[in-house]
């Protein structure tokens, strides 16, 4: 032998036995001439995460699996023909851990004689060690079985050495990993890598979901011996997570024997292959077909047209709320005709119900009635401002909505207030879809410029303030720069409007560029700026990973401030310090650790303003709006005063924060303009000296409403001192979709669970303000009262099962905050409270199961009242409000 071909044959021994003692098998396939069959086993579960349910859904499936090798080519590449015998499927009923106790099976599902025969036909897979290249089958399968049968597919792709790479199986196209140890392959699924055809939607107050996915596989001389793949996910709702599901899957392949079969007929190619058996084979994808379950127990078009509107009142009872969300379900099957004859029939009072539900619906029919029905130029404002509202606040909309929006404000001449409520209502659905990442669909570059040219042919101030709060509804970065030149330049209700439509956007886009701009405006480095537009850029600065630098400089400045202002600016960072949530509280915790910053001379300012935050922890305890481990309620009170004592401004807030997320749910400021010259106060050197004025403006679940103005002018204050009825002015009333998620989860194992979700809120807020000259007394109260109603369900859909986990939840809750203050003391008496009346709540979990011609539903459920209670907000305003109500008292 010669000495190369020596050594090659020793290296290529060590190669050899250093790839058997790593473990690494051998090349797979399937020999020729052998029928393998293996025993197939289907677990699957279906549990709410919930303590108190009446169990869930369960599913066993066991079969024999027939497997032969039909061609093989001189690549290596084989086609399989698979085939299911003997399949035998059981449920879990009600009474199953009694049947277990006494030794009986769950009983067996009886399979239709169709269902037989579809599962028995057999599928082909072009495979090439370990990897499945193709799929042939009947395409006139039905999904499910076809499903079931890309789920044993999906159990033959593997790999026979380690890496990472992407897959097709029945779950989509995912990246897996794959580790090798002696006989022994794991595959880890990386299931949130799954790309697959998109077959549902969500909204912001979506789900969590958390899925994971292992399969063992066991190779002995190339051939396969068993796999184990177990697959879980959790999804619940990301508010909270005790409203959920849990599914667990569990697929298992053993051989059993293996048998001589016919001796492979010589082939040149699969195609002839496949020719050669019996029947039509098409190519099939690997990923499951979407099943849509027929709705047995939906609202049915009939009843839609021989609807009552008097059945629906437009309050916001609990009633009222199931009754928006199966009203809405209702039209997302309904034709357009229906629904404008709904529309065009309906009672006057019930108009604003079906439109907000029309609208909620988001149907190419409903959107499309709704376009045929409202006339800009005839229906009263309050009906075309109920639709645009309801627009801007959809969890989810679409480009359609969008473009019935701009079709209907386009070219019209409207009245100012629509015309101000259609700016802001493009402001919330450009900026939804952006976060869709739509942001290149012509319709959202319509409504941008749309926003644009209304400012840029803004005569008004006020037309100018509307357009930039629609920009802060939208929250594009590339305004930013048009919002900076607002804010340094314009007047001070326009510099206002600007910096607080900056505040809306993320710390992320708050860049070096704008934070300079907020240091020139809050220093007046250029120009005076009024006190509020100051304070408001000192909190942009503060609360947007501030540099040290940044808060030094603030606090510094206090000294040269008005005492008011001042104070408010240095509870404000005290506030920040003490709320745990806070994104700048440790670098303000390290300046605040320097005696020159923070000492008693600088923090013992002598005002009555202040600034409060912190978490409403015990409201709702066991409900949706507590303080839990997936929500924190926060509630801030800012107040800033006048050197004279008059309110200049008070801003209450209450934000949930979720899983590294803030949203605003209401933020409510009043603002009182102009009053120095009422109080003998001089105007600041440098500032504008503004009318006076009061006023309202608020932000419900991230989208900033149209402002109110409470009285422009003394003599308009005059008139509605004399002549006021007392009446609260309403901010916003009618029904809202909070919550709209529609999710197929496909499994591994061919199995679909569909989970859906709506949330839908009724909401009546109102707003009071009451000026006493002669008392020398101001009282604001905000009432807001609203019903909260989540359906959550989970269905599984298998060729021989069909079940359905629901959970409905439903809390009503009414709060009110009321200030109080007395001018003719010194120093000002202020008592702010902040009371909630007693909640109700109930609960209700269902499970229903179908399988053959057997049916069950169980239900549980829980209800209580959680009782009223008033919140202290601080010691300083419980001694002033002890002071106050016993004088009016004795009064």
């Amino acid at each position: 032998m010669a000495p190369q071909a020596f050594w090659g044959s020793i290296s290529l021994l060590c190669c050899s036995f250093l790839s058997t003692a790593k473990g690494d098998p051998q090349a797979l396939s399937f020999p020729a001439g052998r029928q393998y069959q293996y025993r197939y086993a289907l677990a699957m579960r279906l549990d709410p995460l919930a303590v108190l349910t009446p169990g869930g859904g369960w599913l066993q499936a066991e079969a024999l699996l027939g497997v032969c090798r039909l061609w093989r080519d001189p690549g290596g590449e084989e086609l399989l023909r698979v085939q299911i015998q003997e399949l035998k499927a059981r449920q879990q009923p009600e009474e199953a851990k009694g049947q277990a106790g006494a030794g009986g099976p769950p009983p067996e599902i009886a399979l239709s004689p169709e269902a037989q025969a579809e599962l028995q036909q057999p599928i082909f897979i072009s495979w090439s060690s370990g990897k499945v290249k193709a799929l042939y089958g009947d395409e006139a399968e039905g999904a499910l079985i076809s499903n079931l049968k890309r789920g044993i597919a999906s159990l033959l792709q593997l790999q026979p050495h380690a890496g990472t790479t992407v897959e097709e199986d029945a779950s989509g196209s995912c990246q897996v990993t794959y580790t090798v140890s002696n006989h022994s392959i794991t595959k880890t699924k990386d299931l949130l890598s799954c790309t697959k055809p998109k077959l549902g939607f969500t909204s912001i107050f979506g789900v969590q979901w958390q899925p994971s996915s292992t399969s063992q596989y066991v190779v002995k001389d190339g051939v396969l011996q068993s796999v184990l793949a177990e697959e879980s996910h959790m999804v619940a709702l990301a508010l909270r997570s005790t409203t959920g599901i849990k599914i667990s899957s569990r697929q298992q392949l053993e051989l059993v024997s293996s048998s001589p079969a016919p001796e492979e007929e010589a082939r040149r190619s699969l195609e002839d292959a496949l020719a050669g058996t019996d029947g039509q084979h098409q190519p099939l994808g690997m990923a499951s077909l979407p099943f849509r379950r027929s709705c047995t127990h939906c609202p049915s078009v009939a009843y839609l047209k021989t609807f009552d509107g008097q059945r629906a009142k437009r309050d916001v009872s609990q009633a009222a709320a199931w009754q928006f969300q199966r009203f809405l379900q209702m039209l997302r099957g309904a034709k357009r005709r229906d629904v404008l004859q709904l529309l065009k029939r309906a009672p006057e009072e019930m108009l604003p119900f079906i439109v907000e539900a029309a609208v909620a619906a988001q149907s190419v029919a409903s959107l499309a009635a709704l376009s045929d029905f409202l006339d800009f130029s005839k229906e009263p404002k309050s009906l075309l401002e109920t639709f645009l509202y309801a627009a801007a606040f959809s969890p989810r909309p679409s480009k359609e909505l969008l473009r019935l929006v701009l079709d209907k404000l386009d070219g019209k001449q409207l009245a100012p207030e629509v015309q101000e409520t259609g700016a802001i209502a493009l402001g919330s659905l450009l900026g939804k879809l952006c976060r869709q990442r739509l942001r290149g669909l012509q319709e959202v570059e319509r409504g941008i410029e749309a926003i644009l040219a209304g400012l840029r042919g803004a005569k008004e101030e006020p037309e100018v303030v509307i357009h930039l709060l629609a920009l802060g509804n939208a929250a594009l970065p590339e305004t930013i720069p048009i919002l900076l030149e607002h804010a340094e330049e314009g007047p001070a209700a326009i510099s206002a409007a600007a910096i607080s439509a900056l505040r809306r956007f993320p710390a992320r886009h708050i860049s070096s560029e704008v934070k300079r701009a907020m240091r020139r405006i809050f220093h007046e480095k250029r120009k005076s700026y009024e006190k509020t537009c100051r304070l408001a850029a000192a909190e942009i600065l503060l609360d947007s990973q501030p540099l040290p630098m940044d808060v030094v400089n603030i606090l510094l400045a206090t000294g040269e401030m008005e005492t008011e202002t001042a104070t408010f600016l240095l509870r404000k960072v005290q506030s920040s310090l003490r709320a745990p949530h806070h994104p700048a509280r440790e670098i303000m915790k390290d300046v605040m650790g320097d005696p020159q910053i923070n000492n008693y001379h600088r923090f013992s300012k002598a005002g009555v303003s202040s600034s409060f935050l912190g978490p409403l922890t015990g409201i709702h305890g066991q409900l949706c709006l507590s303080a839990t481990q997936d929500l924190l309620s926060t509630f801030g009170l800012d107040l800033l005063f006048l050197e004279g004592g008059f309110l200049r401004k008070s801003v209450s807030d209450f934000s949930l924060l979720s899983h590294d997320r803030r949203l605003r749910a209401a933020q409510v400021t009043i603002e009182a303009q102009g009053m120095e010259s009422m109080l003998g106060e001089s105007v600041l050197e440098g500032e504008e000296e503004t009318e006076l004025m009061a006023g309202m403006s608020a932000v419900f679940f991230d989208v900033q409403l149209r402002p109110v103005i409470f009285f422009q002018g003394y003599a308009d204050l005059m008139a509605k001192v004399l002549l006021s009825s007392g009446e609260p002015t309403s901010v916003v009333k009618g029904n809202l979709l909070l919550m709209d998620h529609h999710q197929v989860i496909p499994l591994q194992s061919g199995l679909q669970v569909v989970v859906k979700v709506l949330g839908g809120l009724g909401l009546d807020i109102s707003a009071n303000v009451d000026v006493n000259i002669w008392e020398q007394e101001l009282r604001t109260s905000i009432k807001t009262r609203g019903n909260l109603a989540i359906d959550f369900q989970a269905e599984l859909d298998a060729p021989f099962l069909q079940t359905t986990v629901r959970s409905q939840t439903e809390a009503e809750s009414s709060t009110h905050f009321d200030t109080f203050l007395r001018f003719s003391s010194s120093p000002v008496l202020m008592c702010l409270q902040l009371r909630e009346e007693q909640v109700p709540y109930r609960e209700i979990f269902t499970v229903s199961r179908s399988a053959g011609n057997q049916s069950s539903t169980a239900r549980k459920g829980r209800q209580g009242v959680v009782p009223s209670r008033e919140l202290a907000l601080h010691q300083d305003n419980s001694r002033a409000c002890s002071l106050l109500l016993a004088a009016e008292k004795e009064a």
